[in-house]
Formats: structure tokens, sequence, C-alpha cells
């Protein structure tokens, strides 16, 4: 598949203090690529840099085939930007404020835009100053989708949005990858990320310390094992690789690292009546390994 955004060696300095270092990413055209770390991690420098907004100390990135940096404005039509915080016209209304907006971007589906609105139960009539949070994070998305742009750019897209609302995000972003569009999700809601995302890569102090799909990432944390026996529960704590070894009555629950062999030999024996394995889900993921380097 092609590559529509790529990263090389960038790097943004401030001072003694390194933002981002030496970050080397690929996203196909397409796809869903799910951005995350926690606060001061890297991920608001890299969408600036990519965006054309300030430069990097070394390295460069590239938006199909055009450097961000000497064509900012070529690039800036390839894409649509949803910020976390927005900054709007106070004075404006809802209606001239997406108006203005597509005016700005030069390209707007208006057949979709009014689709949106409804499907977000958006009310154009007010002006900004007296919308809720949730409302202006409306205005933004649907200016952007709106544009049918073929790169999203998405910085916690759904802040403030009610959960009825999140679902329909959710649905627009899935109709934006079938129409080939490529996304750059950073979020801090997991389970956002974890439903819409083919990829994740994870930033740490300005580093990418993890990329790939979840599957691969599966190696990061233990799988989770219930079991509830007939009689007495089976003694597991010496095996290898068993963590986190919880009894309660005939009930075991335990995590499992690397092979499950030797506890599946132990439990068959004991005769269960119940058994159910499950893998970690993105946020024991990125728990389990936060957890890790917060170690190192």
């Amino acid at each position: 598949m092609e590559d529509i955004i790529q990263f090389e060696g960038l790097t943004k300095h401030y001072g003694a203090f390194s933002a981002l270092e030496d970050l080397d990413l690929t996203i196909a055209r397409g796809e869903v690529l799910g951005y995350l770390g926690p606060n001061g991690a890297g991920k608001t420098t890299t969408i600036r840099l990519l965006l054309g907004l300030i430069r990097p100390t070394s390295g460069k990135v590239t938006v199909d085939g055009l450097d961000a940096q000497k064509n900012t404005v070529e690039v800036h039509k390839k894409l649509a930007y949803v910020p976390g915080e927005s900054a709007l016209w106070p004075s404006l209304t809802g209606q001239e404020t997406l108006h203005l907006l597509a005016q700005v971007h030069g390209s707007v589906d208006e057949k979709y835009r009014a689709e949106l609105i409804k499907r977000f139960q958006f009310d154009q009539r007010k002006k900004v100053r007296a919308y809720s949070k949730g409302n202006r994070q409306k205005i933004t998305l649907i200016a952007a989708l709106a544009t049918r742009a073929p790169i999203l750019i998405l910085d916690e897209p759904t802040a403030g949005l009610d959960p009825l609302m999140e679902q329909v995000f959710r649905e627009c972003v899935i109709e934006a990858k079938k129409n080939g569009q490529t996304i750059f999700l950073s979020s801090h809601i997991l389970e956002e990320v974890e439903a819409l995302c083919d990829r994740v890569a994870v930033l740490r102090n300005g580093k990418l310390v993890e990329t790939g799909t979840l599957s691969e990432l599966r190696h990061l944390s233990a799988v989770t094992v219930e079991v509830t026996f007939r009689d007495k529960v089976p003694g597991v704590k010496n095996l290898k690789g068993i963590k986190n070894v919880v009894v309660s009555g005939n009930h075991l629950r335990c995590q499992v690292h690397g092979s499950i062999d030797e506890l599946l030999k132990v439990i068959a024996d004991a005769k269960p009546l119940t058994f159910l394995s499950r893998e970690p889900s993105l946020e024991e993921l990125f728990l389990a390994l936060y957890g890790e380097n917060s170690k190192k």
C-alpha cells in the first residue's frame, strides 16, 4: 500500500529540551493511525510540524510527496484539521462559521455538510459565544469532514462530545476510511482508538516507543485467564509466566506471560467447570508499556 505521509528523522528541540526526537513513521493511503501518548509526549508537536506551523530542528515530513515545510499551501489543500481546542469567532453564528471555514479551506461538499449538521444535531442559528464546548467541537468536525479532504488530522476530536455524538463521529470516520481517506487520530480515549484504528503508534518523552497493529502489540501485556472449578482450585503461582493470581472460593483469576501450555495442563487435571481467556485491551497494552518503561 502506498505511503501518503512520511516522517523521516523528524526532530524538534526548544533549547535544551527535546520535544520530538528522530521520529520515523509512515502512514499508508486510506489508513487510520492512532497516535498515542500522555500529555507532553510530543503529539501536538508532531501535528504542528505536519501542518508546517513550526520548523523542525532536523528531519522532514512529506505529504503525498510534498515537503510540509516547503509546500505548506499545497499540503493544506490535501488535508483538513480538527484541533482539540478551537479558537472560533464569538460574534459569528454557527452557519456563518461553517461558511467561513469552507471558504478558508476552498473545498466543501455542501450536501454532505447538510447531512452532517443533521447527524450531529447541530443548531446553526446561535452565535459561537453561546455554544458549549461540545457544540463548538461539532463546528470543527462538520467543517473538516465536509471538505472530503484526502487526509484528516484529528487531535482529540471528540473533546466535549456526549456519548451519542461520539458514536456519530465514529460512524463518520468509518465512512471516511471506506471513501479512501487517510486519518491521523490523536486521542486519549483508548476505546475510540481501538474501535477505529488500523495501527497505533505510541510516543513517550518525544520518542516513538512502539508501533503496529493491536495484534502485533499483544506481546506488551499478559493474557487474562478466569476459571471456575468443581472442587479445590489448583496451585498455579509457581508456574512459569503466571502473575497476579487471585483465588476466591472455587474461582481462579490470573495473568499469563508467554506460553499458556503448562497452565492448561494443570487446569485440565483439576476438571474445570468454566474457562475464559481474553487478550489485553488497548488500555491494558498502553498501561503495560508505560509501566515497563517507567521502571527503566
